[in-house]
């Protein structure tokens, strides 16, 4: 609660044994319409502070609300409105959903291969964007590009439920990366909990033996008018640099298949596949409730190790969840392979042995061109130590650094 008090003078926090004793609730459509609010609650006596359900008139799909509060303490004295905030709705319904989940053509792209694929497709917008929001999910994990950059910040979306009951999608609000004509949108489609290897047992395919993407874009016009861009049998397909991300396995990357510029609208996919609308349910799909996954640390190596059998292995200083990104200058081939573990043996090697199968293990192959970038996409590791082998560069661990995850 932010303002100072009303007519008791001073702060609420100026008085010891101040409590909440009522509180006031305003809902309105703008943050100007405030004083034709949609629901007030009026000055209700209780000293309940979260957890307060709206009980106004009908929400509607797709809309931004805004609120304020106010309350009073034991003593009598009065706030001011705190300042407007506001929450969006999204879909309430499997109807609002126009798009179709989409994959390659099986024909095209063997639906179990490790490659993870690229699918893309163009659009055209017009001048006067007012709002654009994108709705989205995979039955797989997934990463969205428009005009080649990320949309959102979030890994391994969207995330893990039991799908057959509850499948979470994402809103991302892209006004900022979009632009009138032209229009690029791609998304990088990988098995993740859905179908991907499970468990100790080798067990796949739990939710369903095809990944699939779901995407719906919302384009809102000054005019009013209203343009949806949606996953459909027209968007091609692909696979691309990464040969393989699996949650246990790591990740293989092969940086010199990369396809520069292929969420842009002027890509030419002429040499991409068909891809195939296939019957996957809406009525589980449900808006993000969980808080996500997130780079919330950044942690550098704290030593080199040189281990008794001649391995260069880093140790972060803490076990940890995450990857690794690294940054490199290196010819074209070069590969890089990067093993985690959680501890070392009683003569201080790298040792393995308590992950079972896992293979934790990332692999890059250099392209060649200049400063590389790379951190793995649809995998993550627990470790404290990680074994380097091919790196070029020298044993100060200075270009290592481990993204945590929570």
């Amino acid at each position: 609660m932010s303002g100072n008090c009303g007519s008791g003078g001073g702060s609420f926090r100026e008085q010891a044994g101040t409590v909440q004793q009522a509180y006031q609730i305003q809902v309105a459509a703008g943050e100007a319409d405030f004083a034709a609010p949609l629901w007030d609650t009026g000055r209700v006596n209780s000293d309940r502070s979260i957890h307060i359900e709206y009980a106004g008139p009908e929400l509607k799909s797709r809309t931004r609300y805004y609120y304020r509060v106010k309350a009073w303490d034991g003593f009598g004295r009065e706030s001011d409105w705190s300042e407007a905030a506001w929450w969006e709705t999204a879909l309430f319904s499997p109807e609002e959903w126009k798009a179709r989940w989409i994959t390659p053509d099986p024909e095209e792209l063997d639906p179990d291969g490790k490659p993870v694929f690229m699918l893309r497709s163009r659009f055209v917008a017009r001048q006067g964007i007012r709002s654009a929001r994108i709705y989205a999910t995979a039955a797989g994990v997934y990463e969205i590009y428009v005009n080649g950059s990320r949309v959102g910040r979030e890994p391994l979306a969207p995330g893990w439920t039991s799908y057959k009951h509850r499948h979470q999608y994402q809103t991302y609000d892209v006004i900022s990366q979009l632009q009138s004509g032209g229009n690029g949108i791609g998304i990088l489609l990988g098995d993740g909990w859905y179908k991907g290897e499970l468990t100790w047992l080798d067990k796949r395919n739990i939710y369903g033996d095809r990944r699939a993407a779901l995407l719906q874009l919302h384009i809102r016009y000054d005019d009013g008018t209203e343009q949806v861009i949606v996953t459909d049998p027209t968007w091609r397909a692909s696979t691309g640099p990464i040969l393989l991300s699996e949650l246990y396995a790591g990740e293989i990357y092969d940086a010199r298949l990369e396809k520069p510029g292929w969420s842009r609208a002027d890509y030419d996919d002429s040499e991409w596949k068909a891809v195939e609308a296939i019957d996957l349910p809406f009525s589980q799909l449900t808006a993000q409730e969980n808080w996500p996954t997130r780079v919330i640390e950044t942690l550098r190596p704290q030593e080199v190790i040189r281990t008794p059998s001649g391995e260069t292995v880093l140790d972060m200083g803490q076990n940890l969840v995450g990857r690794v990104r690294m940054t490199l200058q290196a010819p074209a081939g070069t590969q890089i392979r990067l093993q985690h573990a959680e501890v070392l043996d009683q003569e201080g090697n790298f040792y393995t042995g308590n992950l079972r199968k896992a293979k934790q293990t990332v692999e890059y192959t250099a392209k060649g061109e200049g400063t590389e970038t790379y951190a793995p996409h649809f995998t993550f590791q627990g470790f404290r130590y990680v074994k380097v082998e091919g790196f070029p560069a020298s044993d100060d661990g200075g270009r290592w650094t481990a993204l945590l995850r929570k």
